[in-house]
């Protein structure tokens, strides 16, 4: 069978399609505070939430969104973190594993 170059755009189209529908059907959860990991580290969706007796590292206007690991982009409420690996953090968030950005 001869392939045309509409049929290829078609059938790429296709592609195109479900690898976007995949992408989203994956899209990343965002942390469970109450999981072990998030408890471990203190982590919290609201920075203003951290109990700083329990937290002595932690200081005010650290956020996940101003820590170096922070893989959101600027202004999304939710972003990827490799120590919380294929969950999103809250940019408002904050764990003990915050490291400011240089």
């Amino acid at each position: 069978m001869k392939t045309t170059r509409r049929s290829f755009l078609i059938s790429s189209a296709g592609v195109v399609s479900a690898v976007a529908l995949s992408r989203q059907a994956l899209a990343a959860e965002h942390v469970d505070e109450n999981s072990a990991l998030a408890k471990q580290l203190g982590y919290k969706h609201d920075a203003s939430m951290v109990d700083a007796k329990a937290q002595p590292k932690f200081k005010p206007g650290e956020h996940c969104a101003n820590c170096q690991l922070y893989q959101g982009k600027p202004g999304d409420p939710w972003g990827p973190c490799p120590i919380f690996s294929g969950q999103d953090v809250a940019e408002k968030g904050w764990c003990s594993a915050y490291t400011p950005k240089a």
